[in-house]
């Protein structure tokens, strides 16, 4: 039988509990309900569990998915979703800065960035933290230096702790020829092509159109497989948003937002605005602060003007101050102005973080990207290797740290020639013409988006 990740009833149901008690609802009442009839755990890493339901459990699984979604938050009123609302709980919302253009030269080590950010993390994504220190360990790769490698690592070690079975084939140092197919670099084309085709002023239908057209639904996962699914069965955006979507708070619309801050520079109050009409097709509250935050602090950088603090502090400016993820956020730039050794940094974000999100969850994935970007000082290998150091969403991660200080580096040569030669100007991608696109053809493109009226 297809057991189909990330729609189970069966299995969204126990994610949708851990949602309700993180957002502010009472799920306890549904939960023993759950459990009394047998009902399973959340998947811990994988999106299905490895059998099917009863057809009276998935039944439950719905009715109760239902019930979670009809109690009240009593985070509402921090956690806004409208951008209104939002703008409303942020008394610093940010005016244009610095320079209002950007280069080519910039775009290109901005893309070369986040390539080479996610693949550094494909082959680690899913595992532990321990195990990926263990695995750079065993090489000489640590701290982490360079792309990951199966050559000396221990067979025992690798049976326990396997590398990503869909990644390593294309990931690992000695086998890398040109960027392989990604969601975290699938997302920024369907949004090179969205703004190709509606311009600045898009709207959220027109995601969602641009998304029918060019993306293939078995390259979505998490909450965009589930706001395709509900596309698909004729609900219209936000809505999409809330069914049944217990992943509406994870990292998916933080993934999506480079576009939007890199083609906005110096703007970062209209960067934040795009990206909220795009992310609100998915996701909610602390979800599209971190879709914000990223493309703000991307605007920023993109001018050329200012150093990675200033950046991160723009992009904070568009978040609610009082929501998870600003304090979250906060928190973790300060572990890192505290701490020389960032093992100590992730080791602390950690202990806050992984007992109550799941490892995709954008609270702690945003805030591990501003503690590595803020312990390098914005420097390229610092900030991606600290970034996929630390576990969690280790592919997003590095790509959208490798973004934010690609662009900072603001020129390809400025990247060290380990990271960009195995990448050979070449992205593997099943978004449109693009397939084995240039990073050069895609920085002109993008160039081009940004004196779009």
């Amino acid at each position: 039988m297809l057991r189909l990740t990330w729609v189970q009833p069966e299995d969204l149901l126990g994610h949708e509990l851990r949602q309700a008690a993180q957002d502010g609802r009472e799920p306890k009442a549904v939960a023993a309900r759950w459990r009394a009839a047998g009902g399973p755990l959340a998947p811990a890493t994988a999106g299905a569990s490895p059998t099917p339901a009863s057809r009276y459990l998935r039944q439950l699984a719905e009715d109760l998915l239902d019930e979670l979604a009809d109690l009240p938050s009593a985070l509402v009123d921090d956690e806004p979703t409208d951008l209104e609302r939002i703008r409303s709980a942020c008394p610093d919302w940010p005016e244009p800065v610095g320079t209002t253009a950007t280069t080519p030269h910039a775009l290109e080590a901005a893309w070369l960035g986040r390539a080479t950010g996610c693949l550094l993390g494909k082959p680690v994504e899913k595992l532990p933290l321990d195990a990926i220190r263990r695995l750079a360990r065993s090489t000489g790769n640590w701290p982490l230096a360079t792309y990951f490698t199966a050559r000396g690592v221990p067979e025992e070690l690798l049976e326990r702790h396997p590398w990503n079975r869909r990644s390593a084939p294309t990931s690992l140092a000695e086998n890398i020829d040109g960027m392989p197919e990604d969601d975290d670099l699938n997302y920024p084309l369907i949004n090179l092509v969205l703004l190709q085709r509606h311009g600045r002023t898009f709207t959220t239908t027109d995601v969602a159109r641009t998304w029918l057209d060019e993306l293939p639904a078995g390259r979505t996962f998490t909450a965009e497989r589930i706001a395709y699914r509900n596309l698909l069965s004729g609900l219209e955006p936000p809505h999409t948003a809330r069914h049944r979507n217990p992943f509406r708070e994870w990292i998916g619309a933080l993934i999506r937002a480079d576009v939007h801050g890199w083609t906005n520079p110096g703007h970062p109050a209209a960067a934040a605005e795009q990206a909220h009409r795009d992310a609100t097709l998915t996701h909610t509250a602390n979800g599209v602060y971190a879709a914000m935050f990223a493309a703000a602090t991307l605007a920023t950088a993109a001018t050329g003007d200012h150093d990675v603090h200033t950046c991160l502090r723009t992009g904070l400016t568009v978040v609610p101050p009082r929501s998870r993820l600003a304090r979250a956020v906060r928190q973790a730039v300060q572990l890192a102005h505290e701490h020389t050794d960032f093992e100590s940094v992730v080791d602390a974000l950690h202990a806050t973080h992984a007992g109550t999100h799941h490892w995709v969850h954008a609270v702690p994935n945003t805030a591990l990207i501003a503690a590595a970007l803020t312990h390098a000082n914005g420097d390229f290998d610092g900030s991606v290797c600290r970034a996929v150091s630390g576990g969690w969403d280790t592919d997003s991660n590095g790509a959208t740290a490798g973004s934010v200080a690609g662009l900072l580096a603001g020129h390809p040569t400025a990247l060290p020639d380990r990271w960009t030669a195995p990448l050979k100007n070449r992205l593997a991608t099943s978004i449109g013409d693009f397939d084995g696109i240039g990073f050069d053809t895609l920085a002109h493109l993008t160039h081009r988006e940004t004196h779009r009226p």
